[in-house]
C-alpha cells in the first residue's frame, strides 16, 4: 500500500523525527550532576482510586491533564468511588450518571449509546486508543469512565457526532490490595481483586486486576458468565522514561436478549421477565464473546518543556452470537413471527500513537503545543445465517419454540473488511493572560476501507476518505472560581464506519456533524463543588436515507440531516460533614430536518426530551454511611418512524456502608419503589424493547488497604 502525504503532513511527520532529537541534545548533560538528598514520595491512593466525587482534572478532552475549567467543552467524569458506591459494573450502570446519555439494547451482545441524540456505536476508547469492538465491558479494570460531549475527531478520529467515551483504566504506582465479595438478587455472584506494589526503589511497579461473575437474572433464562483479567507493569529505564505494559483479557457469556414487542404504540404489557426467543435459549440464543489486548506505552520527558508518549495497542476479538427475535407482529390477529440468527465475527487489529507535546512561551502568552500521529489498521471478518422460525406465537404469552443451534447452510453475510488509518494532528492550548484562555486544534485523517466479499455475485468493494477534523474554542475567566466559553467543533462519519461497506454506501462521502456550543463552568466553596451549564446546537449533514425513486428501496442517498438543541447541567461536590453529592440534567431537542416524507419532522430516536440523575451520600460517622439517588428518563421513540414510544419513568436507588479499618460491608438497593419501565430498545425496530430490572438487592464485602 502506498499513501500520499499531504505536505502539511509531511512537515508534523518531520517534527516527530527531528525535534526530539534537537531537545535531546540541547538537554544531554555536560557533566555529572551533583548528588541530590533522597526524597520519598507516597501516593495518595484515594485519589488514585477515584478522585472522589468531583475531579479537577481529566485527560480525554485535550489528550493532556488539563484542568477541566480550561475546557472549551463539556466534559464529564464518573469516578471509581462513584462506581464503587453504587456497585456499577458495567457501562451502562456508569454512564446512567451522565446527563444527554440515552442507551441501546445493542442487539443483546454489546455496549451502545446515543449521546445528545446520536448513536456512538463505535466511539469507546480505553487510554485513549480506539476500542470499537462490539462486546460488553467490565469495569474491574477502570479507575474513571470520561465523557466529551459533542464531535472529538480532532483528536480522536471519524466519528463522535454527539460525543465519545474513554476508559481510563487502572495503572500501576501504587501500593494496593483490594478484594471484594459479593451477592445479590438473582444468584448473582461476584469477585473482585485490585492488586498492586511499588518496589523499593521505584525502578519498577505492578498491578493485576480482575473480576469473575456467575448471574441468572430477572429476564427468563438469561444468564451471565463473565471473567476478566488484567494485569500491568510499568518499568522505570531511565530518570525521566518509563516503559508501561498492560494486558486485559475478557470473556463473557449469556443469553442475546432482544427485549419485548410493541402493540399499539407501546411495549407490550407483560411481565419484566417474559422472553421472546426460543426455549433453550442457554444453547439455542446465547452470545460469546472473547476479548485480548496488550498496550506498550513508553512515556519521556526531555526537560521541562518537551515531552513524548508512544502507545501502542493490539487485541483480538471474537463473537459467535446466536438469537431468536420478533421479526413482525400482527396487531389484528395478536400474534408475531420469529427468525432465528448466527452472526461469526473475528477481528483483530493494532494502533500506534504519538503525542509529542512542547510548552512554550511565544511573544508573551504561553502555549501548551500537541503534534501527533496516529496510524493503525483493523481486520474484520463477518458471517451471518439466518433463516425464519416456522408457525406464528401468541403476542402476549407465546409457547417458545425448541430449536437447534443454526449452523452451516448457506450464509446471508460473509466478508473481510479492513480499515486503514492514517492521521496527523496538531492542538494549541494558548493562555494569553490569567482570564482569557483559547484551544485550537485540526487533525487530518486518511481512512482506507476494503471490503472483500465471498459470496458469489456480490462485488468486492473500497473507498478512501481524507478529512479535516477542526476545533476552536475561547475561554474566559473572570475570577478563579467563574469560567465561560464558546467552542465550535467538527467531525466526520464516513460510510462503513464500523462495519463492512455495502453497495449502497460504498460510493457515498462522509456525513458530516458541526456543534457550536456556549457554556459556564463555576467552582464554589474553595472548588468543594463544581457546576457546568452547556447550551448548544448540533448539525449532521449528509445522513443517508433511502432513495423513494429506486424501485428496489436499497439505494440511499446523503440529502437527510438532523439537529440536536440542548441544554445540559451538572453537578459534582465533596461537601464538609461527609457529603457528596453527583448530578446531572438534559433538555435534547433531537429532531430529523431533513429527510424522506416518512421521517422527516420525527424525533431521534432513544432521546427523551428531559433526562436527569441525582446520586448523594453521607458519611454518618463511627464507619457508617448511607445513599441513595433517582434517575429520570422522559418518553423516548423506539424507531424511526416514531410509531412506538417508550414511556418515561423515575427509578430510586439507595444504599448503606458500615467500615472499619481494612473492612467493609456495603448493602445497595435498586429500583426501591419496583417500578415497571423500558430501560433501552433497538432504535431502529420498534419490536426489541427492553424491560428494566424489577427491585432488587447486592450486598458486598470488600477488603482494602
Amino acid at each position: 500500500m502506498r499513501i500520499k502525504l499531504h505536505p502539511i503532513c509531511a512537515a508534523v511527520a518531520g517534527s516527530f523525527v527531528f525535534q526530539p532529537m534537537l531537545v535531546w541534545a540541547q538537554s544531554a548533560p555536560a557533566a555529572t550532576p551533583a548528588q541530590l538528598p533522597e526524597v520519598t514520595v507516597k501516593a495518595d491512593v484515594s485519589r488514585e482510586l477515584g478522585a472522589g466525587y468531583n475531579p479537577s482534572n481529566a485527560v480525554s478532552a485535550t489528550k493532556t491533564e488539563a484542568p477541566l475549567r480550561d475546557v472549551p467543552q463539556t466534559v464529564n467524569v464518573v469516578t471509581a468511588e462513584v462506581m464503587r458506591d453504587q456497585h456499577a459494573t458495567s457501562m451502562q450502570d456508569a454512564l446512567k450518571n451522565v446527563p444527554g446519555v440515552s442507551f441501546s439494547t445493542g442487539d443483546g451482545q454489546r455496549d451502545q449509546v446515543s449521546i445528545r441524540g446520536f448513536t456512538a456505536i463505535a466511539d469507546q476508547f480505553v487510554d485513549g486508543i480506539r476500542d470499537d469492538a462490539l462486546y460488553f465491558r467490565d469495569l474491574s479494570n477502570v479507575d474513571r469512565v470520561e465523557v466529551i460531549k459533542g464531535p472529538a475527531a480532532v483528536l480522536y478520529g471519524r466519528g463522535s457526532s454527539g460525543g465519545l467515551i474513554n476508559r481510563v483504566t487502572k495503572k500501576p504506582g501504587i501500593d494496593v490490595t483490594d478484594f471484594a465479595l459479593s451477592y445479590g438478587m438473582w444468584a448473582d455472584r461476584r469477585a473482585e481483586a485490585d492488586v498492586g506494589r511499588v518496589f523499593a526503589d521505584g525502578a519498577a511497579a505492578f498491578r493485576i486486576t480482575g473480576a469473575v461473575e456467575k448471574a441468572n437474572s430477572y429476564r427468563s433464562q438469561q444468564f451471565l458468565d463473565r471473567k476478566a483479567i488484567a494485569p500491568s507493569l510499568e518499568l522505570r529505564v531511565a530518570p525521566e522514561t518509563t516503559v508501561l505494559f498492560q494486558a486485559d483479557y475478557l470473556e463473557d457469556r449469556r443469553v442475546t436478549d432482544f427485549g419485548i414487542p410493541a402493540y399499539r404504540g407501546r411495549p407490550v404489557d407483560v411481565p419484566a421477565s417474559r422472553y421472546y426467543g426460543a426455549a433453550n435459549a442457554r444453547d439455542a440464543d446465547y452470545s460469546q464473546s472473547r476479548v485480548f489486548s496488550g498496550t506498550a506505552t513508553i512515556n519521556h520527558r526531555f526537560n521541562e518543556n518537551w515531552s513524548i508518549r508512544n502507545a501502542t495497542r493490539y487485541y483480538h476479538y471474537s463473537l459467535d452470537r446466536n438469537n431468536t427475535l420478533t421479526s413482525s407482529v400482527n396487531e389484528v390477529t395478536q400474534r408475531l413471527t420469529m427468525s432465528h440468527s448466527n452472526v461469526y465475527r473475528e477481528e483483530h487489529g493494532w494502533f500506534n500513537q504519538t503525542d509529542l507535546t512542547q510548552k512554550a512561551t511565544i511573544f508573551g502568552t504561553k502555549h501548551e503545543i500537541l503534534y501527533g500521529m496516529e496510524i493503525g489498521q483493523q481486520n474484520k471478518d463477518l458471517v451471518n445465517y439466518s433463516k425464519a422460525v416456522p408457525g406464528t406465537f401468541d403476542l402476549f404469552n407465546p409457547v417458545l419454540p425448541t430449536l437447534p443451534r443454526l449452523v452451516g447452510g448457506n450464509p446471508g453475510t460473509s466478508n473481510l473488511a479492513t480499515a486503514k488509518t492514517l492521521a496527523f494532528y496538531t492542538q494549541d492550548m494558548i493562555s494569553f493572560t490569567e482570564q482569557w484562555k483559547a484551544l485550537f486544534g485540526v487533525r487530518y485523517d486518511n481512512f482506507q476501507q476494503d471490503t472483500v466479499q465471498r459470496l458469489a455475485g456480490q462485488p468486492s468493494l473500497s473507498r478512501t476518505d481524507n478529512a479535516w477534523s477542526p476545533r476552536a474554542g475561547l475561554v474566559w475567566q473572570p475570577t478563579k472560581a467563574q469560567s465561560y466559553y464558546v467552542s465550535w467543533s467538527k467531525s466526520f462519519q464516513p460510510s462503513g464506519e464500523t462495519f463492512a461497506l455495502a453497495t449502497n454506501n460504498a460510493e457515498l462521502a462522509p456525513e458530516t456533524t458541526n456543534n457550536t456550543e456556549v457554556g459556564a463552568k463555576y467552582d464554589w466553596l474553595n472548588g468543594k463543588a463544581s457546576t457546568t451549564i452547556s447550551v448548544f446546537r448540533l448539525e449532521r449533514s449528509n445522513v443517508k436515507i433511502a432513495d423513494v425513486t429506486d424501485p428496489t428501496g436499497r439505494r440511499l442517498i446523503p440529502v437527510g440531516e438532523q439537529r440536536t438543541d440542548g441544554v445540559e447541567l451538572s453537578a459534582a461536590a465533596e461537601l464538609g460533614s461527609g457529603w457528596r453529592v453527583l448530578a446531572g440534567y438534559a433538555y435534547l431537542d433531537a429532531v430529523v430536518t431533513k429527510s424522506t416524507p416518512a421521517l422527516q419532522g420525527k424525533r431521534a430516536t432513544l432521546t427523551p426530551r428531559h433526562s436527569g440523575n441525582l446520586w448523594l451520600t453521607k458519611a454518618l460517622g463511627n464507619g457508617f454511611g448511607i445513599g441513595g439517588g433517582l434517575n429520570l428518563v422522559g418518553a423516548r421513540m423506539a424507531d424511526l418512524a416514531n410509531t412506538v414510544t417508550l414511556p418515561g419513568y423515575v427509578t430510586a436507588d439507595m444504599m448503606a456502608w458500615y467500615r472499619h479499618g481494612p473492612f467493609e460491608a456495603q448493602l445497595n438497593l435498586y429500583n426501591v419503589f419496583n417500578t415497571s419501565y423500558i430501560v433501552s430498545a433497538h432504535g431502529s425496530n420498534a419490536n426489541l424493547n427492553m424491560p428494566g430490572a424489577p427491585r432488587s438487592v447486592m450486598a458486598t464485602l470488600r477488603y482494602r488497604m
